[in-house]
């Protein structure tokens, strides 16, 4: 059959063009169209690629007749640009910290001019910070399964951003001052206050953790199978991993009592409500026997 691939932009040199695709509407699949475009055009990958009908994105796995296409049609096409694995992508926002958070710790005179002893609030939350960007790289390369594989490259200047500067620079400059040393009253700490904040911090983290295996075990490796998440926290809320890390910054956020971390904690938490309240609606559309009394992200509350 032949398809006609039309440009959505009126700019484009390479388009339009006429694919002669082997097979009927049903025996032509979306990524055989991709495979055709990117033999003509290498530097249009797959994953550079989006294919729509009436504003209707095509999915790979599925048939030119499933979008009631014939012989002769004709689809959109637009280039989503250079793009980068989510797996890089997010290696590349922890790391941020992880990088950050030492260079302010360690070298005291080269950020704030002076030498100095770090107090015990210090230390904890600098460990806090460190065992918990260490846990997401260690996710990203061994737990976590991605449904989509990459996005613009251009992103990711934009959500490392968060990060690096919210809780990275930020975050260390404030905490790891010398209005925060030993011996300053601002550092000043019950026992009862640290113990408690890292009891709670160890809670969320592996709270956490639990619920991030779960997700992965759901999709078996190399499908995009959904299924409806349950057990430990999804009991309670369809985003358990969210609210377990609300709980891991609250404990951060309370053990510091500085501005930087409480910014820190309300935009991470207001963002993580935001994907959270997406993804329940998300699961309550795919799925009819989806459980009605979950809330999207806090027990009993949202």
């Amino acid at each position: 059959m032949k398809l006609v691939i039309t440009p959505r932009s009126a700019k484009s040199r390479k388009f339009p063009i006429t694919l002669d695709l082997a097979g009927s509407p049903a025996d032509v699949r979306v990524e055989d169209v991709q495979n055709a475009i990117a033999t003509k055009y290498p530097q249009l990958y797959v994953d550079r690629q989006r294919l729509t009908v009436e504003k209707t994105a095509l999915e790979a796995g599925k048939t030119l007749s499933d979008y009631g296409l014939k012989d002769g049609d004709s689809v959109t096409f637009k280039d989503l640009g250079p793009q980068i694995s989510w797996r890089t992508v997010f290696l590349i926002e922890y790391g941020g910290p992880l990088v950050i958070h030492p260079l302010v710790y360690y070298l005291p005179k080269l950020f704030y001019g002076e030498s100095f002893e770090h107090s015990w609030m210090q230390t904890v939350t600098y460990w806090m910070v460190m065992l918990h960007f260490l846990k997401r790289e260690y996710e990203t390369v061994f737990v976590h399964r991605f449904s989509h594989g990459t996005m613009p490259f251009r992103n990711v200047f934009k959500n490392s951003a968060h990060y690096h500067l919210l809780s990275g620079l930020n975050l260390a400059y404030w905490v790891y001052g010398p209005w925060n040393a030993e011996g300053a009253k601002l550092a000043e700490r019950s026992d009862a206050l640290v113990y408690g904040c890292i009891a709670l911090y160890i809670f969320a983290e592996l709270s956490n953790y639990h619920t991030h295996a779960t997700l992965r075990n759901l999709r078996p490796p190399g499908t995009k199978i959904r299924k409806i998440p349950r057990g430990y926290g999804f009991q309670w809320v369809s985003c358990p991993n969210y609210f377990f890390e609300t709980l891991s910054w609250l404990a951060v956020s309370v053990l510091t009592m500085s501005w930087s971390a409480h910014l820190f904690f309300i935009v991470a938490v207001g963002q993580m409500y935001i994907w959270a309240v997406k993804k329940h609606k998300g699961y309550r559309k795919e799925f009819s026997d989806y459980p009605r009394g979950r809330k999207a992200m806090f027990p009993l509350i949202a």
